[in-house]
């Protein structure tokens, strides 16, 4: 396994939209395994494969305290259950050091392949709903800074420009 390198806001990559998996084989299965090892070690509760430069959509997430939960979605579909809301505070490994809450629909289903390429659907609540929706944005392009206004995602943005011109150095 590797550890690779995350993307941080607002490397124009973040905004590619991820193209569906076609074959779910050994070689997705290593990216899968390479995910989780960066997604810990970040560390974080969820990664796709838009912020490791990968843009095809796949995503892991593990929610649990002791990484016992590992959970993978190749082609995710999100259906919203009702209309009921849910605000969270939200962070990101592709945006560091930042917090904002983010208002997503409390209930959904999702539908997706495994790492075995076998379907599989779930009605998922609280930390895990958020992180799934958090996640599948980044397949299409959209950041959680996206839900917030533009004076605070400009700030972040300036912020994390900065950051990255001195870590250049």
């Amino acid at each position: 396994m590797a550890i690779l390198e995350i993307l941080e806001f607002p490397d124009p990559r973040l905004r590619t939209i991820a193209k569906p998996v076609t074959q779910v084989d050994d070689r997705v299965r290593k990216l899968i395994d390479d995910m989780f090892e960066t997604m810990y070690d970040a560390p974080g509760v969820g990664l796709a494969a838009s912020q490791i430069n990968v843009h095809e959509r796949i995503v892991v997430i593990d929610v649990s305290e002791d990484k016992s939960q590992p959970l993978v979605f190749i082609n995710p579909e999100v259906t919203v259950l009702d209309s009921d809301m849910h605000e969270y505070d939200e962070g990101c490994l592709s945006v560091p050091g930042f917090y904002e809450t983010v208002e997503r629909p409390e209930h959904i289903s999702v539908t997706a392949l495994d790492r075995d390429g076998k379907s599989f659907t779930i009605k998922p609540d609280g930390l895990l709903a958020v992180c799934i929706q958090h996640e599948l944005d980044h397949l299409n392009g959209k950041l959680f800074v996206d839900y917030i206004s533009p004076f605070k995602r400009g700030r972040i943005k300036k912020k994390l420009e900065k950051k990255h011109k001195e870590e250049a150095r």
